[in-house]
């Protein structure tokens, strides 16, 4: 009998927890067409103050949450809640945090900027999935991240986690979504990542952190993309070309079995160093 191949979404917006756009659709649809092609699932986001507890029936899971994760240097609470979209028979893990994901908005404030804490917010974000997969006991084939919170998990995969055994045959895919951002992260973002495993080789892209370079970082440590949309911006196309690495365009049509079936074929290939 075949093991099922394991798939992990890590995502930064679903609906219906959050208004409806191209990535947030994606990733409600997705997983569910994931999990009723026979594949085992996992999906993560993060718990916004908008998102409300008590109408979508989240809940907290207490036998996950209660770790402490150090970003520059203090100690913040991890919370796991979990709800069910009953209709699709699937399960939402989402990661919480007071300091982090209690205010009433997402990532830019009333006047459309960008938080200023949106560098440690993302470090937060990735380190709690990767450590409560870790809590699960459970070990991915594949890992989707989806839209600019996820894009330190290829990094965290490719160094810090390299040899644990829940991700250390795990295979990286990264969609490449049309959603950039003028503002940039902290300078001091680079540094804030030096945790044991990750070199300063690591996240040399991450020195100027601009939304592309951001992206460049996080496409270095990926096995495989998926472009979104008809144009990449050049520097992307050319990452892809000079890496080898396999890259998907998203069919207009059927794209869950087209997806799937990259899954598969990202899980059986060898892994191209960057």
């Amino acid at each position: 009998m075949m093991k099922k191949t394991k798939v992990l979404f890590v995502t930064q917006e679903i609906s219906p927890y959050l208004d409806e756009t191209e990535l947030s659709k994606i990733c409600r649809y997705l997983p569910q067409g994931t999990q009723e092609s026979g594949k085992e699932i996992r999906v993560f986001m993060p718990k916004y103050g908008t998102i409300n507890d008590r109408r979508n029936q989240l809940h907290e899971v207490i036998r996950l949450s209660g770790m402490n994760l150090i970003i520059d240097d203090t100690d913040h609470p991890l919370i796991i809640k979990v709800a069910s979209i009953q209709s699709a028979r699937m399960q939402v893990y989402f990661i919480d945090n007071e300091e982090y994901f209690q205010r009433k908005a997402t990532v830019t404030d009333a006047k459309g900027k960008h938080f200023k804490d949106n560098d440690d917010r993302t470090i937060f974000y990735c380190r709690g999935v990767l450590e409560t997969v870790k809590k699960l006991g459970w070990q991915p084939d594949v890992i989707h991240c989806h839209g600019w919170m996820t894009s330190l998990i290829p990094l965290f995969i490719k160094t810090s986690y390299k040899e644990d055994p829940h991700f250390k045959n795990a295979k990286v895919v990264y969609s490449l979504y049309n959603d950039s951002f003028e503002d940039t992260f902290n300078p001091e973002y680079s540094k804030k990542l030096m945790m044991e495993g990750i070199a300063a080789s690591d996240v040399k892209e991450l020195k100027d952190p601009t939304y592309s370079n951001i992206v460049l970082n996080a496409m270095s440590k990926s096995d495989a993309f998926i472009q979104m949309g008809e144009d990449m911006p050049k520097e992307y196309a050319a990452h892809i070309k000079k890496s080898g690495k396999p890259c998907l365009k998203h069919p207009e049509e059927n794209y869950i079995k087209a997806y799937n079936e990259f899954y598969e074929l990202i899980a059986e290939e060898e892994t191209i160093e960057a």
